[in-house]
């Protein structure tokens, strides 16, 4: 169920109170630039080969799915608009990397898989970047503190799916 973000006076809906306000925006605002400084470094990462950063989030939701899946499904497993993935894909498909077709089921559906070529590229550049991840997640946090911040990021997730 959505919320209204405000009332008809322009005003915060909310129940919450200045200082849960506050330590919600903080925390938000910590995890941005977190991930915002991650990006940077990954990007800047020379593991992609002929790839782009989101060219390999597609890449690797097709692996981690290990099956067909949905144009639609894929969407959710990204940070791009409906118009962006059905180009980023096209692009995929044409390189050889991904696989396409209509579903039987429902001619509507787009059908999506890696390519033996796609797979092949991902678990290369997976294998780099992984480590890549591993090493700078865990230069910042102890075993107890990444189970904890695991567990609260799937809270999030969960709360606002």
């Amino acid at each position: 169920m959505s919320q209204t973000p405000c009332d008809r006076h322009g005003q915060p809906a909310t129940t919450l109170t200045k200082p849960q306000l506050s330590a919600a925006n903080a925390a938000w605002e910590s995890l941005l630039q977190s991930y915002a400084s991650m990006m940077r470094k990954f990007l800047a990462d020379e593991v992609w080969e002929d790839l782009t950063a989101r060219e390999y989030d597609v890449l690797y939701t097709l692996a981690k799915a290990g099956r067909e899946i949905r144009q639609s499904e894929l969407l959710e497993g990204v940070l791009l608009s409906q118009p962006a993935i059905s180009r980023l894909v096209d692009r995929l498909v044409v390189r050889g990397l991904v696989l396409r077709r209509v579903a039987d089921e429902d001619r509507r559906s787009i059908l999506l898989c890696l390519s033996d070529e796609g797979r092949a590229l991902q678990r290369k550049v997976g294998k780099c970047h992984g480590r890549l991840v591993a090493e700078r997640m865990w230069a910042g946090l102890t075993a107890a503190e990444m189970q904890q911040l695991t567990e609260l990021t799937s809270k999030i997730r969960e709360a606002n799916s």
